[in-house]
């Protein structure tokens, strides 16, 4: 099949294949947070007082989707919104303690599943791939991202 060897299928099924990693390894280890869940959180600690829009920017993902990831974060008490006192339309997003817990002990084990993703690469090959992967993205910037599954 030609699609086989094409870069979107490829990258698509690297995407399950992270996807995948990512969810067993929480799973095993008692966590209920997906990778855009994960992202989100990221960017809301990183960032604090970032609002839904700008979580969105920071992750690559939806701004007309990005709600209902934020949602389900505060539904778990990861995170607490608030009108934004610079822009009233705009909610600030925070993490709360819980959330700030959970992420410290999600970390270790998100970092350390990396390797299972790219587990058929050497060391050499996985810095390469890494380099390769955000010279594309970069230069892809400046598409708008689509409303990927959470």
């Amino acid at each position: 099949m030609k699609a086989h060897g094409m870069a979107g299928h490829l990258i698509r099924r690297l995407n399950q294949l992270s996807t995948q990693v990512f969810s067993k390894h929480l799973q095993d280890a008692g966590f209920d947070l997906t990778p855009v869940q994960f992202a989100a959180m990221d960017a809301v600690i990183t960032h604090p007082g970032i609002d839904q829009a700008g979580v969105a920017a920071k992750i690559a993902y939806d701004r007309a989707t990005i709600g209902g990831v934020i949602d389900r974060l505060e539904q778990k008490g990861y995170v607490t919104r608030a009108v934004s006192a610079r822009d009233r339309r705009a909610r600030d997003v925070r993490a709360t303690p819980v959330g700030r817990d959970l992420f410290d002990r999600v970390l270790p084990i998100v970092e350390a599943l990396q390797d299972d993703v790219l587990a058929g690469l050497d060391a050499a090959e996985r810095a390469q791939f890494l380099r390769l992967a955000r010279k594309a993205i970069g230069e892809g910037a400046g598409l708008a991202p689509s409303a990927p599954t959470e």
